[in-house]
């Protein structure tokens, strides 16, 4: 590879095939989770994160990789779910610092870059841990500025240190962490990072990015998205796309950039990717001739197809004429209504307290809003929120003071995140791990107290409350000696697999044993979408007789996944 530099129209190309062998291999980095729970998710997050990367730039068509990788950065913040990807996003922002003003990257910046992700990444975590991507993305960027001190490197040579770097700390993080080597797996964030980067490297080298090896698996990917109604201007009428292939004799990797180089001094929106059995090219250009012209002197054209997209928008401003016509006094009236709306609201004070709670399950929703809760944020095991979902809900409640309950432990660094995002607002994200403990904090909300004491007191009230989840087991694995078959119900007391079965009642029962401590006086048994109101209240009778000095509860949960969730106070 001659290619000594990536530019802005490089550096894009690269981060949308990150994202795509991320998505190809989503399903095998989620099962890379050390917990044998149906909600390992790691690779989705990674790849919702991504794919928010990917939805900030698609349009976007200039040379200045700072501008990119900005762009990129705050793409992947906006969309950011559960804590891979909250990380991921941060050591994109710190990768955009690292090259701030820079329109090209050599292998020195892009070393800076890599430095500047990983120190990023560190600090939004209050306790990092080793032995995962944390770790993996300190030990690529400690070894490529290691790498280029020694000697001018160019940057394709600096990207395959990136990948061997990468891959031998992710080989070791099993030693690091002793539930990874139990369980016979590597560290399921760093093997998704070191996947986005290997995708960088294929781009890179212009290699298919479906036929690039991550070492996980496969599934589907995605492509390049060329929406022309999104285009803001049309300095460019002929959408262009055609296929090369039977390159001719002599052409090589170098030919290709220089290919896709030129075409971006004649348009935008392109996209030249392939290898020495054909070339996929698309371009926004006022001259297609030229394109097809230096095409052919590579090799032959098929699928050779020109839209006229000025044509294409005259015909939407005609239809959007006639539908304006017949939607203006609706819309007008819509305005002012809002106008009206929104005056009001900005003549009323802020109220002092508000509170935010992230909620799966109808049955929880509808309990943290019978508690006085102002926005819930619909998402937890399964189905992270973004930083953006987030922050949206707090910004909505109105207040000058907003707690927050992320009730997942994958949430709360989103929620941290968001809160840090949160300009007019003062936000307090309480370290709810579970909506038990959410309800709890709730409830001992008091509006006469200062922040200090509520945050106070609300935390003390959620760490009081001991939870069990029972849930099914995905796949074969021993667990801190426990050997567990795909199928098996297992109970999870204080984030640890306490009991292994085939009964959900009997495991139920078991668990509460476990959770149950000497002065608890209370018991809530909350059941799932899966479990049935009949056998939730035979259960609770049957704790009932366990435990005849405790009052005990049944309450829909609605949660997915998991049959019960058993708290004790």
């Amino acid at each position: 590879m001659s290619q000594q530099m990536i530019d802005g129209l490089l550096l894009k190309e690269m981060i949308i095939a990150g994202a795509s062998l991320l998505e190809q291999n989503r399903e095998a980095i989620d099962a890379l989770n050390v917990f044998p729970v149906p909600d390992g998710d790691t690779g989705t997050n990674m790849s919702l994160t991504m794919k928010s990367t990917v939805k900030e730039i698609t349009s976007l068509d200039v040379s200045d990789a700072s501008r990119i990788a900005n762009m990129a950065a705050r793409g992947a913040l906006k969309g950011a779910r559960g804590n891979s990807g909250v990380i991921l996003s941060q050591i994109l922002r710190g990768f955009a610092r690292g090259i701030e003003g820079h329109e090209t990257i050599d292998a020195e910046v892009f070393a800076k870059g890599l430095r500047s992700g990983a120190d990023t990444a560190y600090k939004a975590v209050m306790k990092p841990k080793e032995g995962t991507i944390l770790t993996v993305i300190r030990v690529i960027a400690e070894d490529s500025q290691r790498y280029v001190a020694k000697k001018p490197r160019t940057v394709g040579e600096l990207l395959d240190k990136v990948i061997r770097s990468g891959e031998a700390i992710l080989e070791k993080t099993p030693d690091m962490l002793p539930a990874l080597k139990q369980a016979g797996v590597v560290d399921s964030g760093g093997q998704g990072l070191l996947t986005v980067l290997k995708g960088w490297r294929a781009a890179y080298n212009g290699e298919k990015i479906e036929e690039t090896a991550a070492g996980v698996g496969s599934a589907a990917t995605f492509e390049f998205e060329d929406d022309h109604d999104s285009l803001e201007e049309l300095t460019f009428k002929y959408c262009t796309e055609f296929i090369i292939q039977e390159l001719k004799e002599g052409v090589t990797e170098d030919d290709i950039n220089k290919f896709r180089t030129r075409l971006g001094r004649i348009g935008d929106s392109v996209v030249c990717v392939g290898d020495f059995e054909f070339v996929k090219i698309h371009v926004h250009t006022n001259d297609p001739g030229k394109a097809i012209q230096w095409a052919c002197e590579m090799g032959e054209l098929v699928n050779l197809k020109i839209d006229n997209m000025a044509e294409e928008r005259r015909e939407r401003m005609k239809k959007a004429e006639v539908d304006q016509k017949a939607a203006e006094a609706k819309r007008k009236a819509e305005e002012e209504a809002a106008a009206a709306a929104q005056a009001a609201k900005a003549d009323e004070p802020k109220k002092p307290y508000g509170m935010v709670a992230v909620s799966l399950g109808e049955g929880f929703s509808s309990i943290f809003s019978d508690l006085g809760v102002d926005h819930i944020v619909e998402g937890g095991q399964t189905m992270n929120p973004s930083i953006e979902d987030i922050l949206d809900a707090i910004t909505s409640v109105g207040a000058e003071t907003v707690f927050v309950l992320p009730n997942n432990s994958n949430v709360i660094l989103a929620a941290s995140q968001a809160a840090e995002l949160s300009d007019d607002v003062k936000v307090v994200v309480l370290p709810t791990k579970n909506v038990a403990m959410g309800i709890g904090a709730v409830i001992a909300f008091n509006p006469e107290g200062s922040v200090e004491e509520n945050r106070e007191e609300m935390t003390a009230a959620a760490e009081q409350v001991k939870t069990g989840q029972i849930t099914f087991a995905v796949r074969d694995t021993v667990f801190e000696d426990k050997e567990i078959k795909e199928g098996d119900i297992i109970g999870i007391h204080n984030g640890r697999i306490e009991t292994v079965g085939q009964s959900i009642h009997d495991i139920a029962l078991d668990l509460v044993g476990h959770v149950v401590e000497e002065g608890d006086s209370l018991i809530t048994i909350y059941y799932g979408q899966d479990t049935s109101e009949e056998d939730a209240n035979a259960l609770g009778e049957e704790v009932s007789a366990m435990f005849e000095d405790l009052d005990v509860e049944v309450q829909y949960g609605g949660q997915p996944l998991y049959y019960y969730l058993i708290s004790a106070e």
